[in-house]
């Protein structure tokens, strides 16, 4: 086994490790428990093995992904031993947290696509010689069927029941599958399989990380310790960040389109964003809301702040800058974008029919909704008509949807 101590001089105090490690913590099971694997950890110059699973059930990262990712950050740049578990094999069963249904089951292909574009995703954040990357098919894989029943036979459904989506489903009298009950318990056994230290977690995992604790214990090892972080908000200002939702920001997404998304959001949102989202400290977070409030900073200016950082994370300062620059043209100045997707059809085409094909609308309802509301325009002048046609031309269209999405569209 490979040697993974430090000098013990290598490992900052105690008090100050809690002190990044807390930073925007919603749960934590328990802060003494933690103290004492920090403690042991300095004197013994042995790092915390510190897990997050995250299950490729679709391609994308998104913003809310990296609140997770700060915090294993955290922890890296402490010193600690962070693992990231790709959940290739609990993907195919399906994470049941906060769903009313049933969640579809995803093909060990569809799995291994997505698996592949996290990898590449995750270290925008993570330092790749430090991360730890391993698949729970590793293990899981050979747990067999054996050892599925011998670690069902370690928790009773009515302990399982006390979760709030199992639940509300059962009092509801909506369908709740086998295999979805299995979920927590497979993810428990993520923990048993590393000796896990600490597992994160969003808020809303709280029930699958705690079984892993009972499940420890239940295995003879020293039980994990649960830090949960918060759910992000997305640009809505309303619904936690999904892609399904339409207000997420995705990792791959570009410095103009993190940056003009971000100028979206809410003003008292980008408080909670800041905090999760950037390594500013509390104290210089304060500060600027200090700032806006006696009036000495805007808070437009706190939020292209915001947005510079963010774009600067995932692409740099130089197209960060490009991208503020662009935005101020755009939206302040009523100008077009640089650059902009193009798209060639054969007309004609019903308008609905024409965003939907150039994804500017995500159906052919939203288009319809997105046209009645006067969010289209067509070459400058705005079009109210879902029966509009247009003919073919040499110059292609101008399309602008909503505030943010532009094209030209070639009708032939």
């Amino acid at each position: 086994m490979t040697d993974r101590s430090k000098p013990k001089s290598e490992f900052a105090p105690v008090d100050e490790q809690l002190d990044l490690l807390l930073r925007g913590v919603v749960d934590l099971v328990t802060e003494d428990q933690l103290r004492d694997k920090l403690t042991r950890s300095r004197q013994t110059g042995r790092p915390l093995t510190v897990k997050a699973g995250f299950d490729p059930s679709s391609p994308d990262l998104h913003l809310g992904h990296t609140v997770l990712l700060h915090k294993m950050k955290h922890f890296q740049d402490l010193g600690h031993r962070v693992v990231f578990v790709i959940g290739d094999f609990t993907a195919m069963i399906g994470d049941p947290t906060g769903r009313n249904l049933t969640r579809p089951q995803l093909t060990a292909e569809e799995v291994a696509d997505h698996a592949e574009t996290y990898k590449k995703q995750l270290f925008r954040i993570l330092d790749p010689d430090r991360t730890v990357v391993d698949y729970n098919s590793r293990w899981l894989d050979k747990l067999g069927s054996n050892g599925i029943v011998r670690l069902a036979g370690r928790y009773t459904l009515a302990r399982m029941m006390e979760r709030d989506d199992f639940r509300s489903r059962f009092e509801s009298n909506q369908a709740i599958s086998l295999h979805e009950l299995l979920y927590p318990l497979v993810q428990a056994y993520d923990s048993i399989a590393l000796e896990a230290d600490v597992e994160l977690g969003g808020h809303d995992q709280i029930f699958n990380l705690l079984v892993g604790r009972d499940l420890m214990k239940a295995e003879g090892l020293e039980p994990q310790i649960v830090l949960t972080v918060p759910l992000l908000v997305g640009t809505d200002g309303v619904e936690k960040m999904s892609k399904s939702l339409d207000n997420a920001i995705a990792v791959e997404d570009s410095a103009s389109e993190i940056y003009g998304k971000t100028m979206s959001i809410p003003d008292k949102l980008m408080w909670d964003w800041y905090l999760l989202l950037t390594e500013l400290s509390d104290s210089e977070i304060e500060d600027r809301r200090r700032s806006i409030a006696n009036g000495d900073l805007h808070p437009k200016q706190a939020k292209q702040e915001l947005a510079s950082r963010l774009a600067a994370d995932y692409h740099g300062d130089e197209q960060a800058a490009r991208a503020a620059a662009e935005f101020e043209k755009v939206f302040a100045a009523g100008g077009l974008p640089e650059e902009m997707p193009e798209h060639s059809l054969e007309g004609p085409m019903a308008l609905p029919r024409m965003l939907t094909q150039t994804g500017l609308a995500r159906s052919n309802n939203e288009a319809r909704r997105l046209i009645q509301q006067g969010a289209v325009t067509i070459d400058g002048e705005r079009s109210s008509d879902p029966f509009l046609e247009l003919a073919a031309r040499q110059e292609p269209y101008l399309f602008k949807v909503g505030k943010r999405r532009f094209a030209k569209i070639q009708i032939s």
